[in-house]
């Protein structure tokens, strides 16, 4: 114990200026967004390269699951082609191809956090393979959360499970449409707020993306209608929706990339002129 105090006393001035170097670059951070942008994408390349060997690993034990995962969304899209024989409905279905109105990225989740009451995901694709601020990321169940921030080779992702998300939904056999949040508890269970009362709002009702941004295209599922309650003015439903997606396994995610969201977002910044 004496050594310990010894070495602190003889280190107190070295101590002290780490100590204040430190608070001082936090403040900076805090205060300035350059600078915080600039500390994500840093953390981003140094997390990312740890997480992805860490990965590499982990996904060789799970191999059978992710083949398993990937027959079934083939058969999905062959069921789809099957009952869709003229190609110009197929390509307006899926929009795969970078002539339609969305394109999607492959790539793999490297670390997914699903503890705290903002969470974030890490994939190992990032402005290199064309990936921006504000593109959606799904799987081939449902959503996952918005692009937030990409290095060179990484992005940041803000899941679903995370308080300061907020994603437009809708019911999917009418047009209401709310405002998907998360309260922090379950993470299988997010909420739809603000669907108003003259919503058909029925238990096991699917829920869906609106479409209403240049984000997630429309009918993109997110999950089923568990529990619902009118809010205390008694003129909107909170509702409890239940995932398709399991945020505890995410493997494999598609980033979408809305072909015409510069061209779009033009047109919104002219109407506010």
């Amino acid at each position: 114990m004496q050594q310990i105090v010894n070495f602190l006393l003889n280190n107190k001035n070295a101590i002290l200026f780490l100590f204040l170097f430190t608070l001082a670059t936090l403040f900076t951070i805090q205060s300035h967004n350059y600078h915080k942008s600039k500390f994500v994408t840093s953390t981003n390349y140094i997390s990312g390269g740890l997480y992805s060997w860490r990965t590499s690993i982990t996904d060789y034990f799970h191999l059978k699951g992710r083949n398993e995962r990937l027959v079934a969304e083939n058969e999905l899209l062959r069921n789809i082609i099957s009952h869709n024989s003229d190609s110009s409905r197929i390509e307006a279905r899926d929009s795969i191809s970078k002539t339609g109105v969305y394109s999607y990225v492959r790539a793999r989740v490297i670390n997914n956090g699903y503890n705290s009451i903002d969470n974030y995901i890490l994939i190992d694709k990032g402005a290199n393979d064309s990936l921006s601020q504000d593109m959606g990321v799904i799987t081939d169940k449902g959503i996952v959360g918005i692009i937030e921030n990409t290095s060179a080779n990484y992005g940041r992702v803000i899941s679903i499970l995370n308080t300061n998300s907020r994603i437009n939904a809708q019911l999917k056999k009418s047009n209401h449409y709310g405002s998907l949040t998360w309260n922090g508890k379950d993470p299988n269970i997010v909420q739809l707020e603000a669907i108003p009362r003259l919503a058909p709002v029925r238990k096991g009702d699917t829920i869906i993306t609106g479409g209403r941004s240049v984000i997630f295209p429309k009918g993109i599922g997110i999950g089923t209608i568990l529990n619902y309650e009118l809010e205390n003015n008694e003129s909107y439903y909170k509702l409890d929706i239940r995932l398709f997606n399991d945020m505890t396994d995410i493997g494999f995610v598609y980033c979408i990339r809305n072909n015409y969201k510069q061209e779009i977002e033009a047109l919104h910044k002219a109407q506010g002129k």
